[in-house]
């Protein structure tokens, strides 16, 4: 049982990597992390490239502390999302990332070609703000407390 809590704890303390490129969802998914009362780090890459360079680091240093969750949105520039997770789950070291796709997309395409590429989950983000707030609260009461992580 030590070692369950030992883990959940390295979780809760590990940061968030939100993947996002519109800065009103930055903040709307921020303010709705905070409203949820989930008070891990929050690192923003504005674009795939930058999302990759945080999780795999630059040749020759140590490698970065990987983040507890990634919250992927799809349509980002530079390397979009769906190639972003394409190269995390082809990453030895950190393919097995809870990487959660929270995007506005609804397209089925997009559902299936995600779950095909190994991401966790599929959330669409509601427009209502009081709903994209619960979607958060219960993205991280189950991905970051409920859940056991793979390490």
């Amino acid at each position: 049982m030590e070692y369950s809590k030992s883990r959940k704890a390295d979780t809760l303390k590990r940061h968030i990597l939100l993947v996002e490129d519109n800065p009103d969802d930055v903040a709307l998914t921020l303010m709705a992390l905070e409203k949820s009362n989930i008070l891990n780090e929050v690192r923003v890459a504005r674009d795939g490239e930058e999302a990759l360079q945080i999780l795999l680091g630059r040749e020759g240093e140590e490698p970065p502390e990987l983040p507890a969750v990634v919250l992927l949105d799809l349509n980002i520039p530079k390397v979009n999302g769906l190639e972003v997770l394409r190269e995390i789950r082809s990453t030895e070291r950190i393919r097995r990332l809870l990487v959660v796709i929270l995007t506005s997309s609804g397209e089925e395409q997009d559902i299936l070609r995600g779950y095909d590429l190994g991401a966790n989950s599929y959330i669409r983000k509601p427009v209502d703000f009081e709903k994209f707030v619960d979607a958060v609260k219960q993205l991280g009461l189950y991905w970051l407390v409920l859940n056991e992580p793979a390490v």
